[in-house]
């Protein structure tokens, strides 16, 4: 037997039976296990059915620990400057229909002191991801080399960046084979991707905004829970003041969804003009994080200290010098940032536009997301697999509120699109997603249900 068929002495195929009778690894089993991952000494097919095996029997709060301590020593740690001891902070989501947050909460917390080196990612199914959104912006790379992430954070305070090789290497390879063998919504193995790959930000604190609903991962409270309760164990185990906020994932967040059209609602997010809903996670998220990381005495100043930086647009001025140090032309970038621009004239537009109307009288109880979202990835806006192109003018804008009450044949939704057109399942689909009913059964929540303290 081969060196790369062994692990620690025991072959592969006896940890992946141990694994599925529900024994325990130990770290040097996980670290040989990551490390052939990296290398590629491990068969493919073994790597998948250890994810199997994880997926079904779990790990106990030891072994996520390693694992992921292990995914994020796979390749490079980020080091950063000693005079920002304690203000380098990021947050993670777990995905939700609409969710723009992280394009005004990174210059928010840049303009109250902090440094952000948001490293994010590109939207599988639903709509893109946050690096997707931003490309719909002319100019804007994502691509950028270490030394260049350092000087973005000296000059601006905060950059948006995606993951580059050097970072997390045996995550790529483990995310794919999660995707391709069903395993995507394994707790540990959730875990250990998204905090393996903050640790490696070298962060001092981070926030997880994780999700529940009908359009997130985790349907009911108490999963998502669970999750966040794991996250937050890990990633104070490994040095970063963690912290999580549970928050509901329903009906779209803010009114506008899709790449382009999320862009727009950001920037006036970052005008003091967004939606009540995004404003509430901005701050809260934000808030949490200033407060995690000593720069506000509590939650509520820190939730105040980014609602002011919203508001007297110091956010917006370091939303624009992001966009500069990144590659949009400064005339482009300056009138994204005006008080009045007209988005359309650097943004491309939908060549098309349908109205959905509503079609009885009464209250809006609920709009499904998901439904929404599905109906704009078959339009172009998201993407199946890795690498594929999406269409950053597809979207949706949300025209009434939820408690709002409407008209029969007034307009609830507005959907953009280019090429195929709406056809009638999904027209059918969109109208079954709105739910009108009597006032006295509407109940408002705000989007934060829960804060969860740092251990």
């Amino acid at each position: 037997m081969s060196c790369s068929e062994k692990v620690c002495g025991a072959s592969f195929p006896e940890l992946i039976r141990r694994k599925r009778d529900g024994g325990q690894l130990s770290k040097q089993e996980i670290r040989s296990f990551v490390h052939g991952v990296k290398s590629g000494s491990i068969q493919e097919g073994q790597i998948g059915a250890m994810l199997m095996a994880i997926w079904q029997k779990g790990m106990v709060a030891e072994e996520t620990m390693a694992l992921t301590q292990e995914m994020m020593l796979s390749g490079e740690v980020l080091q950063w400057s000693k005079a920002w001891a304690g203000r380098v902070v990021d947050k993670h989501s777990t995905g939700g229909v609409g969710d723009k947050v992280s394009l005004p909460l990174a210059p928010a917390l840049a303009a109250c002191g902090c440094k952000v080196p948001m490293i994010s990612g590109r939207g599988l199914a639903h709509t893109g991801g946050t690096l997707d959104k931003l490309e719909s912006i002319p100019g804007f790379t994502v691509l950028q080399p270490v030394e260049k992430v350092h000087q973005i954070l000296e000059d601006v305070g905060c950059c948006i960046v995606g993951q580059t090789e050097t970072l997390v290497p045996a995550d790529r390879v483990m995310y794919a084979l999660r995707d391709a063998t069903s395993t995507v919504d394994s707790l540990p193995l959730i875990t250990g991707s998204i905090l393996s790959k903050k640790g490696a930000e070298g962060l001092d604190a981070l926030v997880l905004d994780v999700k529940f609903g009908k359009a997130a991962l985790y349907k009911d409270l108490h999963s998502a829970r669970s999750l966040a309760q794991s996250m937050v164990t890990v990633g104070n185990s490994m040095g970063i003041r963690t912290g999580a906020v549970l928050s509901r994932m329903d009906s779209p967040i803010g009114r506008l969804v899709g790449n382009t059209l999320e862009v727009c609602e950001a920037l006036e997010c970052l005008k003091g003009r967004g939606p009540d809903d995004l404003q509430e996670l901005v701050t809260s998220l934000g808030g949490y994080l200033l407060w995690m990381s000593g720069q506000a005495a509590s939650l509520e100043k820190g939730q105040k200290a980014l609602a002011e930086v919203l508001r007297n647009g110091a956010a917006l001025q370091k939303f624009e010098a992001m966009l500069q140090a990144q590659g949009v032309s400064a005339d482009i970038a300056r009138s994204l940032c005006s008080a009045q621009c007209d988005y359309f004239l650097h943004l491309r537009p939908a060549e098309h536009k349908t109205d959905l109307t509503a079609q009885s009288d009464g209250t809006v109880i609920d709009i499904d997301g998901v439904v929404v979202a599905q109906v704009l990835h078959k339009l172009g806006a998201g993407r199946t697999k890795a690498g594929e192109n999406i269409n950053h003018s597809v979207g949706a804008e949300v025209l009434v509120n939820l408690g709002q009450k409407v008209k029969k044949g007034e307009p609830w939704l507005r959907i953009h699109y280019d090429w195929p057109a709406l056809d009638a399942q999904q027209h059918s689909d969109l109208q079954a997603a709105l739910l009108i009913g009597r006032a006295d059964s509407y109940h408002a929540n705000p989007r934060v249900a829960e804060f969860i303290l740092p251990q």
